[in-house]
Formats: structure tokens, sequence, C-alpha cells
């Protein structure tokens, strides 16, 4: 079973710094895109950034040139650069794997999420 595990999130004052990490574990033999979503208390979960396995990236507008996504195919974990923190990127923020190749047992799964991780910035 793909089981996804974030880590990385906690308390960190306006204009800080966090890391966030998501590593992928189970028998699998690829996945496709790899992402970072939120969600804020009352609000909808949104798309922070995504990249796919070829490196291509997107962003949301409200984390461009701020946010930085990368993947390291080999280890199947995703990272999330977050600089400049603002008090609205105050969330929970989750991971995604999109279309999955386990092999053992064979199968194709469509999307895989983690747990989540708070990121909380207040000064």
């Amino acid at each position: 079973q793909v089981q996804l595990v974030e880590s990385g999130g906690g308390l960190v004052q306006p204009g800080g710094s966090l890391r966030l990490s998501c590593a992928a574990s189970g028998s699998i033999f690829s996945i496709n895109a790899m992402g970072w979503y939120r969600q804020a208390p009352g609000k909808q979960r949104e798309l922070v950034a995504e990249i796919t396995s070829g490196g291509s990236t997107n962003y949301a507008d409200s984390v461009k040139g701020r946010f930085t996504i990368s993947r390291d195919n080999a280890k199947n974990t995703v990272y999330l650069q977050m600089n400049s923190l603002r008090p609205e990127d105050t969330a929970v923020y989750y991971c995604k794997a999109d279309r999955i190749v386990q092999v053992t047992p064979y199968r194709n799964i469509l999307d895989a999420w983690g747990q989540g991780t708070r990121v909380t910035v207040s000064s």
C-alpha cells in the first residue's frame, strides 16, 4: 500500500522560511506528478504547487517567487521550500501523488494523499 508522509511544518514568524518534505513509501515503480495543496480554516483546499516526473512545475499565483517545489524521483520525495512567509500562508499543507504505478501487487493508483502538516505564520 502506498503511503505519503509529510514533515517540516511548524510555527514561523512572518518573513521566515520553512521546508516541507513528503516521502512516498510502498512498492512504487513510478509516480507521475507530485504536489502540495493547502487548506486554511473555513476555506477550500487549493493547489500550492506541483511538479511532474520530468521536472515541469506549476505554482499558484499567490506563492510565485516565494515558494519552490522540487522532487527526488529516486527517493519518491517532494519538497516545498517556502520563503517570505505571510500570515495568509497559514494552513494545513497536504502532499498529493498522482498516477502511481505500484509493483506488488501490480496496479495503477489514481492518486494518494498525505495526512497533512500544519504551517502557522504568526508573530
